[in-house]
């Protein structure tokens, strides 16, 4: 039990960065040793809870999850992976997602998920700035 909540907390806190390879936490269970590939929900520790549904809120407990690191900006706003975008749908697709994650709706839930926000916000935010300008997207495109 504690294996699954300590790792979670010690990558929200930034004190076991996500994907290193060979540093794992010092309570983990021999079941996540064992490589469980399906992510938990870090709240209710409901299995592969936040790959379903909208991918932000685990269908369980709505907690906020932590963002995809795998996850690039063409999907994260819905878009086709091509250098021409529909602007007005980017546009109404950035709304979406602030109107789910915005620190600002987050302030009376647990510290976990406002941290959670303002990663979430932050990234919607460069995903927007970056497929919104044509020089960013092709460049982002590229890399």
């Amino acid at each position: 039990m504690w294996g699954r909540r300590t790792g979670a907390l010690l990558r929200v806190r930034g004190l076991w960065p996500a994907g290193v390879l060979g540093r794992r936490p010092l309570s983990c269970s021999a079941a996540s040793l064992a490589g469980n590939s399906s992510p938990q929900c870090w709240n209710c520790g409901g299995p592969g809870s936040h790959m379903r549904g909208d991918g932000f809120f685990c269908p369980q407990c709505r907690a906020l999850q932590p963002p995809d690191p795998t996850r690039d900006y063409f999907s994260l706003l819905d878009c086709n992976r091509a250098f021409r975008v529909d602007t007005a749908k980017l546009q109404t697709r950035y709304q979406e997602l602030q109107r789910l994650v915005h620190p600002d709706f987050f302030s009376q839930r647990s510290q976990t998920e406002k941290d959670f926000s303002e990663k979430h916000s932050t990234l919607v935010n460069d995903a927007y700035k970056t497929l919104l300008a044509p020089l960013s997207r092709g460049l982002y495109l590229v890399s």
